[in-house]
């Protein structure tokens, strides 16, 4: 009787551990070892019994536990202590380490990758001011705010537009169990324009429920319900909110296995699961639906680039030469082909204000391109902006790269202490000398061009493709001042845009009037409203010639 109440309490025991830890059952993964290695502990206790001398107290082995017991435990012990340190070690196993990341492509142009984009399409809400949107929204129904909370923002595309899009989560025990069937939909932000903001409670003529998410108990509980849903042997990571083009909720999990004994994570596919029936499908990379943005976990790929920069040279390299480290984070990017990236600059290992290059990375295929030109890093770019409105006390948000006119720059806000933005700041990635700011996103455009176009000593004026020239009569002009700097719109015949330069690009603007004839130069531009790189009034030209 007490053989079948003790092997009874082990089941009961064992049951509850994975069911609360929910470890992975493969090699490689030590955590069910770790349950194997307390439950033969337990084991050991029962069969040896333990009874206390009434006369002196002692407390004794009533018998010998069995010697199979023992090998078990040392077993158990070699393969979580042992076996990680023969197989995933970095002095044996440098090029394996190094590898991971698979083959670096060298790029050209960084600018070959990233699209140009207009001014409208710019990110300008980030993760903080996203949530702070999201619970505004939230605030605004205190119904529904009393009853859930937000969860973790997820960048995607939806359609053609940028959104944060984030689940609203049960907020404790009892909200769950009085809302077992899901919580009420899921908010999206706008990342170019902050004052779109949703929130979505039904798709196509139906209520949201996210009934399965990380916030849920017991068989809602998200990681539970994919774990015993045949998935208890893979390593499962980055469980990220995700919708489809038409709006419904999914959850996207990326699938990993140790490609280094008991190191080395790696992405090997995506489990989609249905955020309100449950329903679960899963996907290799090549095959993983176009909607889902996200396959390689950031983390997974911050550790690859850092191992393929840091043993360059091997495992013994201490003069750290030609050795390699990731900036300051890693930020989620758009190209040309619409497919998102994994953005990094790569420094010299003790060097921090300098890059030596840049890494885009796809989120899906984990394809990486090297583009091998020097140029800031995030940090740097940060306080030189910071820097250009000392006065103010405003802290730059993570700079995000963009191809502004074939120039690499920098784009991000500047907000107050309460995480309101601003301003906006441009700062070319080549030379973070060349800044611009500005109130709105234009003024900003405006004043990083005429900073850049003032700057041709400093930099290639090469390096920006696609200029053009023209002459023609100036139909309409007229100034502006903007932080201190007089600005001058105007039109000519025949071309459809509107022009504008500063005082600084030529001194003939502020006397040219209607009727003058002026050619003028600039690169071709996605904007409504083009800035100029010169400006020359021929009529001007041609009154000196005369005298």
């Amino acid at each position: 009787m007490k053989k079948i109440v003790s092997i009874l309490v082990l089941v009961i025991l064992g049951f509850v551990l994975f069911y609360i830890n929910l470890p992975v059952i493969n090699y490689g993964f030590t955590g069910f070892a770790f349950i194997l290695l307390i439950l033969v502990f337990v084991a050991i206790v029962f069969s040896a019994g333990i009874t206390v001398s009434e006369k002196t107290k002692q407390v004794k082995l009533a018998a010998m536990p069995s010697k199979i017991l023992y090998v078990l435990v040392a077993v158990l012990l070699a393969y979580i202590i042992l076996l990680p340190l023969v197989t995933s070690t970095k002095m044996l196993r440098t090029d394996s380490f190094k590898n991971l990341i698979g083959k670096v492509e060298d790029g050209q142009k960084i600018t070959n990758h990233i699209a140009p984009i207009s001014i409208d399409k710019i990110r300008v809400v980030d993760e903080k001011l996203a949530y702070l949107l999201g619970e505004k929204i939230l605030g605004s129904q205190p119904a529904l705010g009393s009853q859930v909370e937000l969860g973790e923002f997820c960048i995607q595309k939806v359609g053609t537009e940028l959104y944060w899009v984030a689940p609203l989560l049960h907020s404790g025990l009892l909200k769950w169990f009085n809302n077992k069937d899901g919580t009420d939909g899921y908010v999206m932000v706008s990342a170019t324009n902050e004052r779109d903001v949703k929130l979505v409670q039904n798709v196509g003529g139906k209520p949201v429920k996210i009934k399965y998410q990380p916030g849920a108990y017991f068989g809602s509980e998200l990681h539970r319900h994919v774990y015993f849903n045949g998935n208890a042997t893979a390593g499962l990571t980055d469980f990220s909110f995700e919708i489809d083009d038409a709006g419904n909720p999914f959850w996207v999990i990326t699938k990993y296995a140790k490609k280094i004994g008991f190191a080395g994570k790696d992405a090997t596919g995506v489990i989609v699961v249905d955020a309100q029936s449950g329903a679960i499908n899963e996907y290799s990379i090549a095959k993983t639906p176009q909607w889902v943005d996200r396959i390689q976990p950031l983390d997974f790929i911050e550790n690859q680039l850092n191992y393929w920069g840091k043993y360059v040279h091997g495992y013994w390299n201490f003069s750290n030469a030609d050795k390699l480290q990731t900036t300051e984070g890693l930020t989620l990017v758009y190209g040309k082909d619409n497919k998102s990236y994994w953005y990094t600059g790569l420094t010299s290992v003790g060097k921090d204000e300098s890059a030596v290059g840049f890494v885009l990375v796809d989120t899906r295929t984990k394809q990486a391109t090297f583009y091998k030109q020097s140029g800031a890093t995030e940090y740097a770019a940060q306080s030189s902006a910071e820097g250009k409105v000392q006065e103010k006390g405003y802290k730059a948000s993570l700079p995000i790269p963009y191809n502004i006119n074939n120039i690499p720059a920098y784009v991000m806000t500047l907000k107050d202490d309460g995480g309101l933005v601003k301003m906006f700041a441009m700062v070319d990635i080549s030379d973070y000398t060349i800044v611009g700011v500005g109130n709105t996103m234009r003024e900003t455009l405006t004043a990083f061009k005429n900073v850049y176009n003032m700057a041709d000593n400093k930099i290639n004026p090469n390096s920006v493709s696609n200029k053009k020239t023209v002459k023609s009569i100036v139909t309409r002009i007229q100034n502006d001042v903007k932080n201190g700097n007089s600005f001058y719109y105007f039109k000519v015949k025949d071309y459809p845009n509107i022009f504008v330069g500063s005082s600084q690009i030529s001194n003939q603007l502020p006397v040219t009037i209607i009727g003058d004839s002026i050619s003028v130069s600039f690169d071709l531009d996605l904007e409504e409203v083009i800035d100029i790189s010169t400006f020359e009034n021929l009529n001007l030209k041609d009154s000196l010639k005369t005298k």
